[in-house]
């Protein structure tokens, strides 16, 4: 059974939340404030994490940001009133995966869940335990990432991962923005979200960076192309 952690100060939002899941099969904790929701996500083991961004005790973003600084990857969605792209974009950058502007239906948020609860390393390459691209090493048994240059492992969010898996699945194929929000992250294509282009960037900084041949390109009104070059 899939675990799910709900942090949220509304009760009746939480309360609907779990209700709603539990309909669906989920297991679900429910905590009402940042630093409860901090020590259940510390202590136990989840499939995805929900939670709001303005609580009492510590932000969203504050306690994700300890989540992450603890070397927990569980896949987190947030929740939260504040829909400006600077707010979504602090939450991206705090190692959040996806992001649901409140009011929302619950059938969104259940796609969503269903969609990151997905193991990043489901897909048509998994038959051979190593992937081996140009210098980038990707071992899907222990979901590890290489690049030749400094030998050191690579850390990404599972969203990450999922999108660069993506890549690795269609190497030297244009793909487009459409294809990647449908693919990656189950969503119809909306053309007033930049959350392919955001993550793009985030997996660039990781990826190629501090690297003389780059993986990811983006082709000019077309979309982006995972190649050595």
């Amino acid at each position: 059974m899939l675990k799910v952690l709900i942090i949220e100060d509304e009760r009746k939002l939480a309360n609907s939340i779990s209700a709603g899941l539990l309909e669906q099969g989920y297991d679900c904790t429910l905590c009402f404030d940042g630093t409860s929701g901090l020590e259940a996500a510390l202590k136990e083991t989840y499939s995805v994490i929900v939670s709001d961004v303005m609580m009492p005790g510590l932000s969203g973003f504050e306690m994700i940001k300890k989540i992450r600084d603890q070397g927990i990857q569980t896949p987190f969605i947030f929740l939260t009133s504040l829909g400006q792209m600077e707010d979504k974009t602090t939450g991206f950058e705090a190692g959040a995966d996806d992001y649901l502007v409140k009011p929302f239906e619950f059938k969104e948020l259940l796609m969503r869940i269903k969609a990151l609860s997905r193991r990043p390393f489901d897909s048509a390459v998994t038959s051979v335990k190593n992937y081996k691209y140009f210098d980038l090493e990707v071992n899907y048994r222990t979901n590890s990432i290489y690049r030749s240059l400094n030998g050191n492992r690579i850390q990404l969010t599972p969203k990450e991962f999922a999108l660069l898996d993506y890549f690795i699945q269609n190497p030297e194929r244009i793909i487009s923005k459409e294809e990647l929000c449908e693919k990656v992250w189950d969503l119809d294509f909306d053309t007033g979200t930049n959350i392919v282009e955001v993550y793009i960037n985030f997996l660039r900084k990781k990826i190629d960076k501090d690297h003389e041949v780059k993986l990811i390109h983006t082709v000019y009104k077309t979309g982006y192309i995972f190649k050595a070059e």
